[in-house]
């Protein structure tokens, strides 16, 4: 399996729109959403991708990931027999200094969330931060797309 390292961090204004690659409509619920092994379907623009990822490191910031590509009508076929709740979102690719940051635009019941990743290749790893990017909440549970799902940012 793939380790994953990545920073995540609150978006404080929409700047970020004018400067993003492109974007794209996000629809994924999960089979599992447990700490330990998290079972996450997704529709991503035209394409199905089914992702397990294992319990995160101490400080939140790594964990395994393992991602395969499936069909849409799998994945939608998929989306019916998920938990309750889905997550529902715009990612938008955005370049700054030598990194990519997804920046996430969530909808429905997280309506008014925006949150930013940045994939490192190691924990120890600096980034500089655009203007835009706000608090990190990296290992933040409550910002983990399955506790979203379980717990909206509207409840909050």
């Amino acid at each position: 399996m793939a380790q994953e390292i990545e920073r995540k961090y609150l978006v404080r204004s929409n700047e970020f729109k004018q400067q993003a690659a492109r974007s794209v409509r996000i629809i994924q619920g999960y089979l599992s959403s447990v700490p330990e092994r998290t079972v996450r379907v997704r529709v991503k623009g035209d394409k199905g991708f089914l992702t397990i990822k294992g319990i995160g490191s101490e400080s939140g910031a790594s964990r395994y990931e393992w991602e395969n590509e499936i069909s849409v009508d799998e994945a939608q076929e998929l989306l019916k027999i998920c938990e309750p709740g889905v997550i529902d979102k715009t990612r938008y690719l955005v370049e700054y200094e030598n990194h990519i940051f997804e920046v996430d635009e969530f909808y429905q019941s997280n309506q008014g969330l925006i949150v930013a990743e940045v994939e490192l290749t190691t924990e120890a790893e600096t980034v500089n931060k655009p203007s835009w990017l706000g608090e990190e909440v990296t290992g933040d549970a409550r910002y983990y797309n399955s506790m979203l799902m379980k717990q909206p940012y509207s409840t909050w």
